[in-house]
């Protein structure tokens, strides 16, 4: 690898197929999921060969709905040593339960992956980034369920979440013991730019975030959180009709275009996992 620099950033896969998006959840209920073609399972081995390739370690926040259908890439993805985490059951926005539901939610997840993984489960994000202001008690009942961080608060403003007053980097809330861990924005004239992946890394070019991300490591000496989905390097995946124009426009964005960008991505900076970048890190 030919990597810029010494940090070490922090590589995240959020484990959920194309058919379980929040933008399709008016299309596509819930209880239709199991008659679709399933594609998350081939995609995820397509990831991990390439972190193989690499030699790249990462953090999989994986639907528990996800585990319990497809134990084998839940199981590859431990005994290749990266971090196996929690995306909720089956991809519900916070906003969208109750503190007890969500409680019901991450405790079963949790031991779905903790039973099908035989390794303790200590980060979780919530489905489109959905912890934010109206909702930070989530964060206390993460705490309470045995989570050590969350990655669910975005600061920036979009019509879908963010919190853009919401620091930048990793930060405890409220006096909470439990860390938080944006996906990486940059600041520019006072203002947060998304510069941390999913539908971003596909419409920036990628020399635009090969910048940011070099932006961040070098001018605010912080490691980047990058992420993005299986159902992203699939551009032969089903496409879905009735949905509207910003939606097909966001979701199906140069998918042919991601590999080659996560190449460049894996050997232009250095990677590992959430928890050894950030909670080795804080515990030092």
């Amino acid at each position: 690898m030919t990597n810029s620099g010494n940090m070490v950033n922090a590589m995240s896969v959020d484990v959920e197929d194309y058919f379980q998006v929040s933008a399709f959840e008016k299309h596509i209920p819930h209880a239709d999921w199991d008659r679709f073609e399933c594609r998350v399972e081939a995609n995820t081995h397509r990831i991990l060969d390439l972190f193989s390739e690499y030699e790249c370690k990462a953090t999989f926040f994986t639907l528990g709905w996800i585990a319990e259908r497809y134990p084998g890439i839940v199981k590859r993805i431990v005994a290749e040593g990266h971090e196996l985490a929690s995306h909720g059951y089956e991809h519900i926005r916070v906003t969208q339960q109750n503190r007890e539901q969500f409680s019901k939610d991450v405790l079963r997840t949790k031991a779905i992956l903790e039973d099908i993984g035989g390794t303790p489960v200590r980060g979780y994000r919530a489905a489109s980034y959905s912890i934010g202001r109206d909702n930070l008690w989530a964060l206390e009942v993460l705490q309470e369920t045995g989570h050590a961080y969350s990655s669910s608060i975005y600061p920036i403003r979009h019509d879908l979440y963010g919190m853009p007053e919401a620091p930048r980097f990793a930060h405890h809330i409220n006096g909470l013991d439990i860390l938080e861990i944006p996906v990486t924005t940059i600041e520019l004239r006072g203002n947060k730019f998304p510069c941390g992946g999913g539908g971003y890394f596909r419409l920036f070019p990628y020399r635009l975030s090969k910048w940011a991300l070099g932006h961040v490591n070098r001018t605010d000496g912080q490691p980047c959180n990058f992420y993005f989905h299986p159902w992203e390097i699939d551009p032969d995946q089903p496409r879905q009709s009735g949905i509207s124009f910003r939606t097909r426009f966001r979701h199906y964005l140069n998918l042919r275009r991601v590999e080659a960008r996560l190449r460049a991505l894996l050997n232009d900076f250095n990677w590992s996992r959430m928890d050894t970048v950030y909670l080795e890190k804080n515990d030092s």
